[in-house]
């Protein structure tokens, strides 16, 4: 439907918008766009930022290869294996 528009019907289209709403409220709705991208953009990178910061205070220590097993294992598995 909307690949049929071409230049002439995005023209129009720009015209009717223009003199409806009038040249002042379409530059101060661009400007609100503009900023609330800005803000967008401010509050990605500062996401990031933390994320980065986060991971590198956590310094994770692996655990013993023992403390692997005791942590994981079922204790009814090992009651089993005991009883075999």
């Amino acid at each position: 439907m909307l690949n049929n528009i071409g230049l002439p019907g995005l023209l129009l289209i720009a015209v009717v918008v223009l003199v409806l709403f009038g040249r002042g409220k379409i530059s101060s709705l661009m400007g609100e766009v503009g900023k609330g991208i800005t803000a967008f953009k401010r509050g990605v990178d500062d996401s990031k930022a933390e994320i980065e910061n986060s991971a590198d205070a956590s310094e994770v220590t692996p655990p013993e290869h023992g403390d692997i097993a005791r942590s994981t294992a079922d204790p009814d598995m090992a009651d089993r294996s005991r009883k075999s």
